[in-house]
């Protein structure tokens, strides 16, 4: 049974045809373009692709040759086994986490996966796919072998990686030979552009995903050096210095590139890159929008993350986030230390009467106010945390 699958995607990879390529039919007028089966061991991810398929902290662990493989995808199933535990779901295989045909349609659709159950979820179901039909799409793989060490590097396809690691070392009976089938791009031929294209053809990119690809793109053009490790946002940042109006000729590949987006979007998408570090983790990992994040940017950046929690904790919408953005009081253009602004003298006489109100008029205020029970509930919390810091400036005074 598996050497017929092995047999029938070798048919199908020796008939590979110019839709397998997409953007790139004259590659196959080139003799260097190569498919072969490569050890899975002798692939390696990009370390500056934009998509992050694994967490922030493994990805990083990963590409700083701090974890295999194995233990990259061991360290996932831990926090997904911990997370689905909590919400009293718990699992001792990952092909527990597939849907039970026996069980009720509706509780499946009605269950909230976290960010990384989601993405084991996906990838369980893709190496499935895998196991049962073959490999039928390659990676793209760019050769940066060095002298006897053949070596290369992922420019289209990661997931697909990932989950063939997962069907090799996680799912019982593989009975594959350690190969995946990818399509071999020599080094002077590797382009950012076409991994760009294959990351926005494909659904699930994330805001600051997109983010980070404008960036790369910028830095590609204006001849920066991209680095073969794993890089912090510090280097995608050197993009917000950087615009198109300086490299007109590579405007129209570069905006083609971002899925045909307009001029305007790029630099609303670009600008993404100035929220704080752990916001960018939290909006890239629950794949908020960028019409939410786009008022963010308005506040001082130690609150950046704090307004993306909110966002998810209670599904804000574009509106709601609009209005506590522009109604927290904590924009960039804060008062000096020696003058105070009204809003606050306003809470500190709110201080005094605390003593006259109760909590439940105080809710039913905020609802009165908000008109919205999730937006008087992310006024509370922001609330809380203004009080918390409060308190901190008054033990340092």
């Amino acid at each position: 049974m598996a050497k017929s699958t092995t047999n029938r995607v070798d048919d199908l990879l020796a008939s590979v045809t110019v839709d397998l390529l997409g953007d790139a039919p004259q590659a196959f007028r080139d003799t260097s373009l190569r498919v072969e089966r490569l050890l899975l061991e002798m692939v390696r991810p990009d370390p500056v692709q934009p998509r992050r398929v694994l967490p922030e902290s493994i990805h990083m662990r990963f590409h700083s040759n701090q974890a295999t493989p194995t233990q990259a995808l061991r360290e996932l199933v831990q926090i997904v086994q911990i997370a689905a535990r909590q919400r009293g779901r718990p699992f001792n295989n990952v092909l527990e986490l597939l849907p039970n045909p026996d069980e009720e349609r509706e509780e499946e659709t009605s269950t909230t996966l976290s960010p990384e159950e989601q993405l084991l979820h996906d990838l369980v179901n893709l190496a499935v796919t895998i196991r049962d039909d073959g490999q039928v799409n390659p990676l793209t793989v760019v050769d940066i072998s060095q002298g006897v060490t053949r070596l290369f590097r992922i420019e289209t396809g990661e997931r697909r990686y990932w989950a063939t690691w997962l069907l090799r070392d996680f799912i019982p009976n593989y009975t594959g030979d350690g190969t995946i089938p990818c399509i071999i791009i020599p080094e002077q031929k590797s382009s950012v552009f076409r991994q760009a294209k294959e990351n926005t053809a494909r659904s699930g990119l994330t805001a600051v995903a997109l983010a980070r690809q404008a960036a790369l793109l910028l830095l590609t053009v204006h001849g920066y050096e991209i680095p073969a490790y794993a890089v912090t946002n510090e280097f995608y940042r050197q993009a917000l210095d950087l615009d198109l109006r300086s490299k007109r000729e590579y405007t129209d590949a570069i905006l083609s590139a971002m899925g045909g987006i307009k001029r305007g979007q790029f630099s609303h998408i670009k600008i993404l890159l100035r929220l704080s570090d752990e916001a960018l983790e939290l909006a890239d990992r629950h794949n908020i929008e960028e019409g939410k994040l786009r008022h963010v940017l308005n506040l001082a950046s130690d609150y950046h993350a704090e307004i993306v929690r909110q966002i998810i904790d209670f599904n804000l919408s574009v509106k709601q986030v609009k209005e506590i953005c522009e109604g927290d009081g904590l924009h960039e253009t804060s008062p000096s230390k020696d003058d105070i602004s009204p809003s606050a003298m306003k809470m500190a006489k709110v201080a005094q009467s605390i003593n006259t109100t109760t909590p439940q008029e105080v809710a039913r205020a905020l609802m009165r106010q908000e008109g919205d029970i999730a937006l008087a509930r992310a006024r509370l919390q922001a609330m809380r945390k203004l009080i918390g810091e409060a308190e901190r400036y008054l033990v340092e005074e």
